[in-house]
This record gives structure tokens, sequence and C-alpha cells, in this order.
């Protein structure tokens, strides 16, 4: 990491550092935790699972309907913990390097909260469904390798980024979901709450990061930009575990993945999961449009 060849970050973060002071809460007694979550109540809104909107949701019995959503919110949990162990091990290899020396306070609340973020998702999964899924394959950069250190760079900060975005579209649509436990809810709101917070950083430091590339090498953002796709394409595949499958009784799980990561309506919903993170790609100017 050749981060003394990247010029210092500054960003204005006293807003950001204020809310997390003012709206810090402690993790280990927010929570009401129920001894178990009613048989009757789905754990994942149902508009949200990987089957939502294809014929393959319809063909399931009610109880399967009600599998799938619980080992989907196993699955989108165990995918929060994996993705927050690697972004602090990222932040944290950071924190006290010069080019972060003015981000290193905000850097500090991101890492207690995320450290927070994965207790609670894995008490979750533990408590009620009584496992977590291990960590899937991830998206390897070697295409990327042969770029300048601030362009890897801004691609780390980016993958962080891209992952948080991603997570907050559920965590924003599941804190207000009447038909979810109230403990998942609670969940997903308080995650939202900080969420939101980081995504706001991390948006400015990947403009931060990606004008530093534009600016030694306009050449390379296209190389960035194409990158990104890639992860958003493989991102979106994580939710898709044939492994939930099999855990709620629905045969053939890798033959379902494959059918419904291309159903014409999941599409839709991975447009619509990926509209906001795709519309402010190409207004940092690195979106999909540059890659030939």
């Amino acid at each position: 990491m050749a981060v003394r060849d990247i010029e210092p970050i500054s960003l204005d973060l006293d807003r950001l550092e204020q809310m997390a002071e003012s709206s810090y809460y402690n993790p280990y007694t927010i929570f009401d935790w129920p001894e178990k979550i009613e048989p009757e109540k789905p754990w994942m809104s149902e508009s949200l699972t990987t089957l939502a909107g294809t014929p393959m949701w319809d063909e399931l019995t009610r109880d399967q309907q009600l599998e799938l959503t619980k080992y989907e919110a196993i699955n989108f949990f165990s995918l929060n913990i994996h993705g927050i162990r690697e972004l602090m091990s990222e932040v944290v290899m950071r924190i006290h390097e010069r080019a972060y020396a003015d981000v290193s306070e905000f850097l500090h609340h991101f890492i207690g909260e995320e450290n927070e973020h994965m207790w609670f998702f894995a008490r979750f999964c533990l408590r009620y469904g009584g496992k977590l899924y291990p960590a899937q394959p991830t998206l390897q950069a070697d295409s990327v390798s042969h770029l300048s250190p601030v362009a890897r760079e801004a691609i780390i900060f980016a993958r962080i980024l891209i992952f948080e975005e991603i997570v907050d579209y559920f965590n924003a649509h599941m804190a207000t979901d009447e038909a979810l436990p109230h403990i998942a809810r609670e969940i997903n709101r308080v995650h939202h709450q900080d969420e939101s917070r980081h995504v706001a950083f991390g948006r400015m430091i990947f403009t931060d990061l990606l004008g530093q590339v534009a600016k030694r090498d306009p050449a390379e953002v296209p190389a960035v930009a194409a990158y990104l796709e890639s992860y958003l394409q493989y991102s979106i595949g994580t939710l898709y575990n044939p492994a939930a499958y099999r855990d709620a009784g629905i045969p053939n799980g890798l033959a379902l993945r494959r059918s419904a990561l291309q159903h014409p309506a999941r599409l839709l919903a991975h447009d619509q999961i990926l509209k906001r993170t795709r519309k402010f790609l190409t207004r940092a100017g690195a979106g999909r449009e540059l890659i030939a």
C-alpha cells in the first residue's frame, strides 16, 4: 500500500462527527432480544427476497416462502458481517497514515460503529438462526493491479461504499416493514441510521481520490469504472446463496440461482437496488458509460 503516493485528503467532516457523537447509543442495551421470533412472520421483506416477482416464488408453499425469508435474512446479515470485517481491516491500516490524517477522527467513529454493527448482526444470526453463512469468494482486483496506487486506493474505498449503499437500500426498506418481527425492524433501523453517515463519508472520500486519479492520469478512470461495474454485479450475486435455498427446503439451489439471476423481474430489481449508486458514480465521473 503506497499511501505516501496519495495527496492528503481534506474533507469537512465536522457535521458527520457531531452526528456520530450526538446519536451514539449502547448497542449492548438498545435492543430487546426476544426468546424466539414469531413463526408466522417473515424475517426479510418478501419483496426483497431473491425470488420476488418471479414464478419461482409463487411455486413455493407458504412455509417455504417463510423459510426463504428466514435464511435470506441470515445470508444478508452474514454478508454484512463479512463485509464489515473486510472494510474494517482496510480502514485500520490507513487510519494513522499521513494521507488520512485529517479524516482520522471520523475513521475512529467509523471503526467503532462498524464493530458494533458486526456484533448485533452476528447475535441475531446465531441466536435465531443458529448459524452464519461462510464468506463468499471475493472479486479479485487482478485486472486493476497495474493501476497507480491512488487508483487502487479509490477502488478500495469505492468497494466499501458500494457495499454500504446496497446494504442501506435493504435496511431502509426493512426498517419500516410492519410485517417483520420488531427485532428485525430495529436492527435494520439502527444500522440505517449509522450507514447514512458512512455513505456520506464514503462518497466524499471516493470523490476526492477519483479526482486525484483524473488529475494524474485520466486514462485510468475508465479502468476504475469498469472494475466498479463488475463489483456492482458481483455484489448483487452474493444475495443469491444456494445454501439459503437448500436450508429453506428448496431443491436444485445452483440451478435456481442461475435462473433467478437472469429473470427479467430480478434484473429490474437489480437496477432499482443499484440506481442510487450508479447515479452517484456517473456524477462523480466513474459511471458505466465510460466502459468501452
